[in-house]
């Protein structure tokens, strides 16, 4: 079982092999490297550890910068315990910890705080101030310290490198089922129903409309999407609708409506969540609304 621990509770781990990131999504390139961990700490007979941050360093560094997540805290860690690593530390990414060179913050942090002896960093990551450092340049400050670094291998799928950032941009393109195949799971959206202009009613069609639980959490492309809703102990196939609603004439109010087929119920103030199945088709603006219920 994975024990969790804050970076301010942390008085060193049982001597670990560890990796650092922060881990946005648990995507299957970040589940390839956390085996290697485990791999690396069976090997050694050691504990495995992750480390990783409570606010995405942009967050941090760039306050005014919008973000979009790709998992909620309570998501991400549901999805690192599932990893079967042994501790996951949490740190707080302030702009003191921003502003530690990497030899500090692998001495002063990793060894003498946490209790890293190995250290497993991802094939293509860079941390410390102004991420200046390379890899070898890692391997000679642990080798000062008595802290051995290795460099995990990559992982790819048909030729694509699995990264948050590869995931944002294909969510931000609408291609949920592609973003599925990088994550090893579909997407999903947690919302709350709010009451909307309950227009779908009136053509037959009567639709949720969510507010997302996270804020911050990315929203994919505008369209209609083939969903999974999972209510309580329920699940429902539906259909979803982010956008503008052209054929009613929105104005800038973007939405995000799911219309559960063989539903029927209030479900005003519920908490529901969205899996993606794959995206229909993009907004378009019908003649009139029968055309759109035709459709």
């Amino acid at each position: 079982m994975t024990r969790f621990v804050a970076g301010c509770e942390v008085h060193a781990l049982p001597p670990c092999v560890a990796t650092i990131g922060f881990f946005d999504g648990v995507h299957l390139g970040h589940r390839h490297l956390i085996e290697q961990v485990c791999e690396v700490a069976r090997v050694r007979n050691l504990a495995s550890a992750l480390i990783t941050f409570r606010s995405h360093p942009r967050q941090v560094l760039h306050p005014d910068s919008p973000i979009c997540l790709l998992s909620t805290p309570q998501e991400k860690a549901e999805a690192l315990a599932s990893t079967g690593v042994d501790w996951c530390v949490t740190l707080d990414f302030t702009p003191e910890l921003a502003g530690m060179p990497a030899r500090r913050f692998m001495d002063e942090v990793l060894r003498q705080r946490i209790g890293v002896r190995t250290l497993v960093i991802g094939y293509d990551h860079r941390f410390g101030y102004g991420r200046a450092d390379s890899f070898d340049d890692y391997v000679r400050f642990g080798r000062d310290m008595g802290m051995e670094v290795l460099r995990a291998n990559e992982l790819q799928k048909e030729g694509v490198h699995v990264s948050s950032s590869t995931i944002r941009r294909l969510l931000l393109q609408g291609e949920v089922a592609e973003a599925a195949q990088a994550l090893g799971r579909m997407y999903s959206l947690e919302g709350v129903v709010v009451r909307g202009r309950q227009v779908g009613r009136t053509i037959g069609f009567p639709t949720a409309n969510l507010q997302p639980v996270c804020p911050e959490k990315l929203v994919p492309a505008d369209g209609v999407y083939a969903v999974r809703v999972q209510l309580e102990n329920e699940t429902y196939g539906g259909m979803l609708d982010i956008g503008l609603r052209p054929t009613f004439d929105n104005g800038n109010d973007r939405s995000i409506e799911v219309h559960l087929l063989d539903f029927l119920g209030d479900l005003y103030g519920r908490v529901v969540r969205v899996d993606f199945v794959r995206r229909i088709r993009a907004n378009v603006r019908f003649d009139s609304p029968a055309s759109l219920v035709a459709q």
